[in-house]
């Protein structure tokens, strides 16, 4: 046991299992909206309103978690608080399973989400710690996990579906999953989260007075609203507004995440010989086009599949936004990639909301359409990024021209 607990191999395969977790957290419930708006919401059902609420507390304790404990990551390391946060997915999912009612099911996702939100901040500067010489690769390999976590929920939850098996017992079967991965925690030794080669943390303060910061949050913000703002919704999209069964509509989302996935394992594969920028510029462009026929193609299957396809062309988005800050500020920490996680699930926050909002003034169709935007803007400012120099901010000189 003790060779393990200093083994890196060991640390990332802990990793990926607590990627696998924040998928649990995060997607669990988007598989039952449509069932939720029928058991919780009386005759008339939930609104679209409050069923993106439930999207929308999930990633508000997210933030919450993220917020909490960036700055403290930094000083007490990663392990402590990647228990933490498998331990609150598992208390959450306890509360989903007992849950009488929607105010409950809001409680449960948003100490889910609280858990996830730990896990996400602190995964990521852990495996940029472990594999310090090829970071975008290494949170690229990271982040499909999200994805792979992501397909084995699905397919849990339509198997349920078809079962007769409710969200509540599905809640209450999925609580082994964190709890082992809490446990594995509490036998591995972890990297510090900034090296010794790195030198001190740089301070917050100066990381948000240089302007490249300021616009890789602004990436991460749109990067986040892209993928989360669909994801959430694909299910009930394909159900609503393209006519599908509730099987496809939960299918749909599996084969976006393995979409994501997949992204996410060829970023990770290519990442070494392909600019960071270049290839999230063209995944940006893909994706406009993606959205727009995924919601304005007269044809259903077409608009179906592009919006799993929308899965393979963001799916790097995110990992590969947080490389490019690992990469031009080493010594920002826990709490630059709390930072960055934070705005990155904010945009998750406001996406899904935004579209149950405009579903309920117009139509799903076009609450979809309103995240064309997104990779869009990210797009802009990604060309905004590639002129700027990288800036050493312990001597606040340019140290490289970025490509």
């Amino acid at each position: 046991m003790k060779n393990r607990a200093h083994n890196p191999a060991y640390a990332f395969v802990l990793c990926y299992a607590a990627m696998v977790c924040i998928a649990i957290a995060v997607n669990l419930m988007p598989i039952f909206l449509t069932t939720l708006r029928a058991d919780l919401g009386g005759r008339a059902g939930l609104t679209g309103e409050q069923l993106g609420r439930i999207s929308a507390l999930t990633f508000a304790g997210l933030v919450g978690g993220i917020l909490f404990t960036g700055p403290l990551a930094d000083r007490w390391g990663g392990k402590l608080f990647s228990i933490l946060g498998t331990l609150l997915i598992g208390v959450g999912l306890a509360l989903l399973g007992i849950a009488p009612g929607y105010s409950m099911v809001l409680v449960a996702v948003f100490v889910m989400g609280l858990g996830a939100g730990i896990l996400d901040m602190v995964l990521s500067p852990i495996v940029a710690a472990l594999q310090p010489d090829s970071r975008a690769t290494a949170l690229n390999w990271l982040h499909s996990f999200y994805g792979i976590g992501t397909v084995v929920t699905v397919l849990v939850g339509t198997f349920a579906v078809q079962l007769g098996i409710g969200w509540r017992t599905i809640s209450l079967t999925l609580i082994t999953v964190p709890l082992l991965v809490a446990l594995g925690f509490i036998k591995v030794d972890l990297p510090p989260l900034i090296s010794a080669k790195a030198g001190e943390r740089t301070a917050l303060r100066d990381l948000c007075r240089n302007s490249s910061f300021v616009a890789v949050n602004a990436a991460i913000f749109l990067g986040g609203a892209l993928e989360l703002g669909l994801a959430q919704w694909l299910p009930a999209y394909a159900e609503m507004s393209l006519g599908y069964s509730k099987w496809t509509g939960s299918i749909s989302l599996l084969a976006f995440s393995a979409a994501m996935a997949l992204g996410r394992i060829f970023a990770g594969l290519v990442g070494r010989r392909v600019d960071s920028i270049r290839l999230m510029l063209g995944c940006c462009w893909t994706s406009v086009v993606l959205f727009l026929l995924a919601c304005f193609a007269p044809w259903a299957a077409v608009a179906l599949a592009s919006s799993v396809a929308v899965g393979l062309a963001g799916s790097c988005l995110w990992p590969t936004t947080l490389g490019v800050a690992a990469d031009r500020f080493p010594q920002g920490g826990a709490t630059m990639f709390g930072l960055l996680a934070a705005f990155g699930n904010l945009g998750g926050i406001l996406m899904p909301w935004l579209v149950g909002v405009t579903s309920d003034w117009s139509s799903l169709r076009l609450g979809l359409a309103t995240s064309t935007a997104c990779p869009l803007l990210m797009a802009f400012v990604l060309l905004w990024m590639q002129r700027q120099p990288v800036v050493d901010l312990r001597e606040g000189n340019p140290v490289a021209q970025a490509a």
